[in-house]
């Protein structure tokens, strides 16, 4: 299954209407067939992969395990995992060492349901304030509600650094369901359960020798659980970077041929060097052009709207005003069922953040990494300190920090990037695409996860680790040029080490400052474009803005990419109409 709903089953004009907007919106994204059933105190709504893929429901007598994403249990996918879910299973104490993939999933055994995501929460399962609604889709969450407010430290977080972090959305009224919590659905409303979900605190002093099988065994055996249930039905990108390529070199360790392909522009790098690599080692890569003529833009509603309901509202970077080439080669990465993979979260093995290697505290990675403003961006309901401290205290509570203000060793700040960095990014990432077919990040898996996070930081710095474990899974790749001007059967070169040094060295208030100092510069973008000219804009929102407008200065606004952002909430605020509030 690729989408659930969940509401209060008391009978209430409000459980009513919920349903009927949930099965309307769920037709909006792409859904077909599916099922709903009735339980204690709740009423489901599931359905399938728009385009096939493991089974995602078995139903077992009163018992029923239902799931929306891609689920592994003892290595297993599709039926035969939920069979030993429910043979296993007993919520809410989860051997999780049992359990791989980004998901949400409904559990009902022994007359007891739960609800719950995966270890990161990554696979984004919202609800609203009173948990009388639970549902894989923003929209449908949102539509089941009567009134919703826009709540400011979201909307910031969205405009300035692409995602809302921690369990918060754009909207005061909907959350995203804690990696911590495990819901119980009772007869008579939920329980909430703690659940404990460790990494490591402290890098190992262990020997590359000894850590790299261990590396290669977990990795395989994710990737392997995919192969074994996917084959050569698997469509990988290829660039280049490193995660892609060691992605690829797992597949084919794992017996996998994939399809690969790489996205970019001609003479672009990636393409180059994927190309070059494919033509070396023998096996096809096959380039995909994502850019697609302008439409007329009177056709540019149409498109808009149909990109809306796609990505569900908010997509990364909220780009809906595409030609329409990022929905077409999303579909294709699913098409007939396939498993699509992704390279995504890869810098679990890499310095993220390029901090210095001492203690730091979360209040300062708030400050040097999400500062993404410049003055004058905001109106005066903006208060930047008390943003960043927002900031911080979600930081320091995903990694179990005293306080924003309190210094911890760096290896726990390095939790920072798949807890907290992760799980926003790439989980509505994991959720468009989870709705299409069957989706691999392998490098998010949480006991991964946990391996990389002994590493220290000498060997996260260049990608020296990741690509020894390149060279130990496929030599063969691993020789080949990358986009740092280096192979990765070796050491990264002196340019590769001096850029990563040049940004580890600079003080942290320099780099808080860093955006708002290129701004200055002159106006900015990003590579996700978007047909922002004002014949395209004015035919799909105000562009006097009256919803943002009260949250930004627009006029000032000269980041194309933040615009967008404002522009994709505007549209938001329009679709949802008399539901917001003033």
């Amino acid at each position: 299954m690729a989408g659930i709903f969940l509401v209060r089953a008391d009978g209430s004009p409000f459980a009513e209407a919920a349903l009927a907007e949930a099965r309307a919106q769920f037709a909006l994204h792409g859904f077909a067939g599916g099922g709903e059933a009735a339980l204690p105190g709740w009423h489901l709504l599931h359905r399938p992969y728009v385009h096939g893929g493991p089974e995602t429901v078995l139903a077992r007598g009163d018992d029923l395990a239902a799931v929306a994403g891609t689920f592994v249990f003892d290595g297993l996918m599709g039926r035969a995992a939920l069979e030993a879910l429910l043979d296993h299973a007993t919520p809410p104490a989860l051997d999780w060492s049992r359990i791989g993939g980004q998901f949400a999933l409904l559990l009902r055994k022994n007359g007891r349901t739960f609800l719950f995501s995966d270890y990161f929460a990554a696979f984004q399962l919202f609800h609203d304030g009173e948990h009388r609604v639970f549902s894989t889709s923003f929209l449908a969450a949102a539509k089941a509600l009567p009134r919703l407010s826009f709540d400011p430290q979201g909307v910031y977080e969205f405009a300035f650094n692409v995602v809302p972090i921690g369990d918060d959305t754009i909207l005061a009224d909907l959350k995203t369901l804690s990696p911590r919590r495990m819901v119980e659905l009772t007869p008579d409303g939920v329980m909430l359960h703690t659940i404990d979900k460790p990494l490591p605190g402290a890098a190992s002093r262990t020997s590359v020798a000894e850590r790299l099988p261990r590396h290669v065994e977990r990795l395989q055996s994710i990737v392997g659980a995919h192969v074994r249930a996917f084959g050569d039905r698997v469509n990988c990108p290829l660039s280049g970077g490193l995660d892609s390529r060691l992605l690829l070199a797992s597949l084919r360790a794992a017996g996998s041929k994939p399809y690969i392909y790489v996205y970019g522009d001609p003479g672009d790098a990636d393409v180059d060097i994927a190309l070059a690599i494919g033509e070396a080692e023998g096996f096809a890569v096959d380039y995909v052009d994502k850019g697609r003529p302008a439409p007329d833009p009177d056709a540019f509603p149409a498109l808009v709207e149909a990109n809306f309901h796609d990505l569900d509202a908010l997509p990364t970077y909220g780009n809906i005003f595409d030609e329409g080439g990022y929905g077409d080669a999303r579909q294709a990465r699913h098409a007939g069922g396939r498993l699509a993979a992704s390279g995504g979260c890869g810098e679990i093995f890499r310095d993220f953040f390029f901090l210095a290697d001492r203690p730091t505290s979360p209040i300062a990675v708030a400050r040097t990494f999400f500062a993404r403003f410049a003055p004058g961006d905001a109106t005066a309901a903006f208060d930047p300190d008390a943003f960043l401290a927002r900031i911080g205290d979600k930081i320091a509570e995903a990694i179990d920090a005293p306080s924003r203000d309190r210094k911890v060793p760096r290896a726990l700040i390095e939790q920072v990037y798949p807890r907290v960095r992760c799980r926003a990014l790439f989980g509505r990432e994991i959720g468009v695409e989870a709705r299409l077919g069957a989706y691999l990040m392998p490098f998010l898996d949480h006991q991964l996860v946990a391996e990389a996070m002994t590493l220290p930081m000498r060997l996260k710095h260049a990608g020296r680790f990741e690509a020894m474990l390149l060279n130990a899974i496929d030599p063969a790749l691993a020789r080949h040029m990358s986009a740092y001007g280096h192979d990765f059967a070796g050491p990264p070169n002196r340019r590769h080490l001096f850029e990563e040094w040049s940004s580890r060295i600079r003080p942290s208030w320099l780099r808080a400052r860093t955006y708002a100092i290129r701004r200055k510069l002159g106006p900015m973008g990003d590579e996700h474009g978007g047909l922002l000219e004002p014949d395209y804009m004015r035919r799909v929102i105000d562009l006097d803005f009256p919803a943002m407008r009260r949250f930004f200065n627009i006029d000032a606004i000269t980041d194309s990419g933040m615009w967008r952002r404002i522009a994709c909430l505007e549209y938001l605020a329009a679709h949802l109409g008399s539901r917001m509030a003033g």
